[in-house]
């Protein structure tokens, strides 16, 4: 895909920054893909394609084909059967009609799924303490010295 896409910068003869902002990514989004860093996503690829409509989609998407699209032939049709689905907005899918009701009854399970888990039950017994209590306090000064307190019983 990265050399691909250096061939397109190469013949709309501008620099790598240019075509980023052609195509509407950052320059250091498009860098990472040319230098093999990251791949191109999806998105990527279709906003080449249409910053550069003269492009084959198959071309651009698999390595397959001519870099121009034939000028007779709609772009939709040059795509393998899988891309028309995907890149041709006015493709409609339209369900089988054999999916009837009786074809989606529900199959009644035997067991269920998630086994209620057995309750655990913990008990927590709290051992009071004695009070603490001052036994002494220390107060250092910046000269190295200190003074000891300890309280009267």
């Amino acid at each position: 895909m990265k050399e691909r896409i250096a061939k397109i910068i190469q013949r709309e003869e501008m620099t790598a920054a240019q075509f980023a902002e052609k195509i509407g990514i950052s320059p250091s989004s498009l860098s990472h893909i040319l230098s093999g860093r990251n791949n191109a996503s999806l998105e990527v690829v279709l906003k080449i394609h249409k910053a550069c409509r003269y492009l084959s989609l198959s071309w651009l998407v698999y390595g397959e084909g001519d870099m121009e699209a034939s000028p007779e032939k709609p772009e939709s049709e040059n795509l393998p059967d899988s891309g028309r689905l995907m890149f041709d907005e006015s493709a409609n899918f339209t369900p089988d009609q054999s999916d009837e009701r009786e074809n989606r009854k529900e199959i009644e399970s035997k067991s269920p799924f998630f086994t209620p888990k057995e309750v655990v039950r913990q008990e927590i017994k709290y051992i009071e303490r004695p009070d603490k209590k001052i036994t002494e306090i220390r107060i250092f000064f910046d000269n190295g010295t200190y003074e000891t307190f300890r309280p009267e019983k």
